[in-house]
């Protein structure tokens, strides 16, 4: 079994040639490492493909920053988990940031919001098909505006809020939304006419 002091020297060399552009000792480095910070960054995202994509970004920056680590500042585990811990977070803020559409739920929400009480099973299957071409439509927009869209006109925000919630200048999404309303609206005149 290897000591604590002895492994915190071998990582300790071994970030020193990373600094250097050593790719074997990075490859060693990640091999000795990345299950403990996977682990961590697990914890703070609770998604295994969040957190691959949090170690990934942290062993970039680690390759690039090696030069800059300091010993005598924290050990090297505690120096690369800051850095994974950083990553998740920040991958975090985004997800938390974000307001998917998922298209199927979408559609399912559509049909049921567009379901009117005392309506027969012919109106139904209509209003089914449009939800589904709705779904269809919406799914052909690019992901931000679809986003977009849906926040405003879905979850009923105000393009100010939109804005808000997106980061992103007013304009910007009322561009978004005024084009991404023209592509449905022309998606929707196609597959009515097929």
């Amino acid at each position: 079994m290897i000591k604590d002091s002895d492994q915190h020297a071998h990582l300790r060399r071994l970030l020193g040639a990373v600094a250097l552009g050593d790719r074997g000792a990075f490859r060693t480095l990640y091999d000795a490492t990345s299950a403990k910070l996977f682990g961590f960054a697990l914890r703070i995202l609770r998604k295994d493909e969040l957190a691959e994509d949090a170690v990934q970004d942290a062993f970039v920056s680690i390759w690039h920053a090696a030069s800059t680590y300091q010993s005598h500042l924290a050990g090297p585990l505690t120096w690369m988990a800051a850095i994974v811990r950083n990553k998740a977070l920040d991958i975090r803020r985004r997800q938390d940031d974000l307001l998917d559409i998922d298209g199927d739920e979408f559609d399912a929400d559509m049909q049921s919001a567009l379901q009117a009480p005392g309506r027969g099973p012919q109106d139904r299957a209509e209003l089914s098909d449009e939800a589904r071409a709705l779904a269809h439509c919406m799914a052909v927009l690019e992901g931000k505006q679809r986003q977009a869209i849906g926040m405003a006109y879905f979850h009923d925000l105000s393009h100010s809020e939109v804005a808000l919630q997106l980061e992103l200048p007013i304009g910007t999404v009322k561009t978004w939304i005024r084009r991404g309303l023209d592509k449905l609206k022309h998606c929707l005149t196609k597959r009515a006419t097929i």
